[in-house]
Order: structure tokens, then sequence, then C-alpha cells
């Protein structure tokens, strides 16, 4: 039951990430779905290894910054989605840093006010 309520969650903050931002774009909340499912199983298999990555090559430093280096491999997930679907059109890596950045605080908000009532 958590799987589909943070399943619900990601889509709602796609969607509204989308109504915010005007070069992230989602045809509609059917497509919000779709593009919430590809973003978190590409995120659960690629987000640790370029977590990984990052890490090594920065030796250490990504590690450190944590926040920062989980919020630009979001952003680069969100464009490998983008380039795997045709429900998400991004304009460039600038409204992906952005897009991510929405979406992160959007999620944090709405899973506290759940999970706190």
């Amino acid at each position: 039951m958590t799987l589909i309520l943070n399943w619900l969650i990601l889509s709602f903050t796609v969607w509204l990430t989308a109504a915010i931002l005007p070069g992230f774009h989602i045809k509609n909340f059917k497509s919000a779905l779709w593009v919430a499912a590809i973003f978190g199983i590409l995120n659960f298999l690629l987000g640790w290894l370029f977590f990984t990555v990052f890490t090594v090559l920065t030796l250490g430093i990504a590690l450190l910054l944590a926040f920062i280096t989980r919020w630009i491999i979001d952003a680069i997930v969100l464009k490998i989605t983008d380039k795997m679907t045709d429900h998400l059109t991004i304009d460039g890596f600038g409204w992906a840093l952005l897009g991510a950045l929405i979406m992160a605080a959007l999620g944090t908000l709405a899973q506290w006010a759940i999970y706190s009532a």
C-alpha cells in the first residue's frame, strides 16, 4: 500500500511541476502516472549507481554534499525519462534541475501531510 501511495504522490508532483514550470511538459494526469512509474524505476535502478560514481569521481565530496548530488542525479534521471517516453518533454537541463527541485519539495510536503495525519 505504501508503494502505491508513494507512486501517486510522485505522479501528483510530476503533474503539478508541469503546471508550474513552462519548460516541463506533461500531456495529462495519466501521462504523469506513466512518467512517475518510469522515473521511479529508473531512480531505483540507476540512482545508487550514479551516486556511487559521483562520489568516487569527486573523491567523496559528493557524499558530503549529498543533497546537491541527489538533486543533480534526479535531474539526470528526469532527462533520461524524457528521452524514454513521449509523455514528458523537458526543454533543457536547467528545466530538469528546477523540476527535480520542485518535485522534491512538493513530494516532501505531500508525504509529510499524509503520513503525519
